[in-house]
C-alpha cells in the first residue's frame, strides 16, 4: 500500500509541476470569456445595436424585476462583450470574473433557475479568477495588479 501510495504521489507532484496555477487561469479565462462572449454576439447586430430577437428576449421571456427590458438587453449584450475581453487580455481580471458571477446569480436566480448545472460549471472558474487573480500571464501582472 505504501508503494502505492508513493507511486501516486509522484504521479501527483509531476502533474502539478507540469500543470501549473498559471495555466489553469489562463485557460479559466479564455474558456469562460468564450461563453459569455459568444452569447452576446447572438444579442447584436451592427455596431451598437441589439437584436429585435434579444430584446423579445428581454421582455417576453427574461422578466426580469426592477429593470427596463431594453435596458437589460443593451446592458447584457455590453457586459457580454466588455467583461470577457478584458478576461482574455487579463485585465481588471477580478472585477470582471465579479461582473459575470453577478450576470450568473442573475439569470439563476430570476430567469433559469433550473440551469444551475450550467451556471455551477461557469461559477467554478468565475470564482477561481476572484480568488487568485489573472496569473502569470495578463495585463494585470504587467502592470503590477493584483
Amino acid at each position: 500500500m505504501t508503494a502505492l501510495r508513493t507511486a501516486w504521489n509522484a504521479a501527483a507532484a509531476r502533474l502539478e509541476s507540469l500543470v501549473t496555477i498559471d495555466i489553469v487561469l489562463l485557460v479559466s479565462r479564455v474558456g469562460i470569456a468564450a461563453v459569455f462572449f459568444f452569447s452576446g454576439r447572438t444579442k447584436v447586430s451592427g455596431f451598437l445595436g441589439v437584436t429585435d430577437g434579444a430584446l423579445a428576449l428581454f421582455r417576453d421571456e427574461y422578466r426580469l424585476p426592477w429593470i427596463d427590458p431594453v435596458a437589460a438587453a443593451y446592458g447584457a449584450a455590453g457586459s457580454e462583450h466588455l467583461f470577457p475581453l478584458m478576461l482574455v487580455i487579463g485585465l481588471g481580471t477580478r472585477l470582471a470574473a465579479l461582473a459575470l458571477l453577478g450576470m450568473t446569480l442573475v439569470i439563476e436566480v430570476f430567469v433559469y433557475p433550473d440551469a444551475w448545472p450550467t451556471h455551477l460549471s461557469w461559477a467554478a472558474p468565475l470564482l477561481l479568477l476572484v480568488a487568485r487573480g489573472a496569473g502569470k500571464w495578463s495585463a494585470d501582472r504587467r502592470l503590477g495588479l493584483a
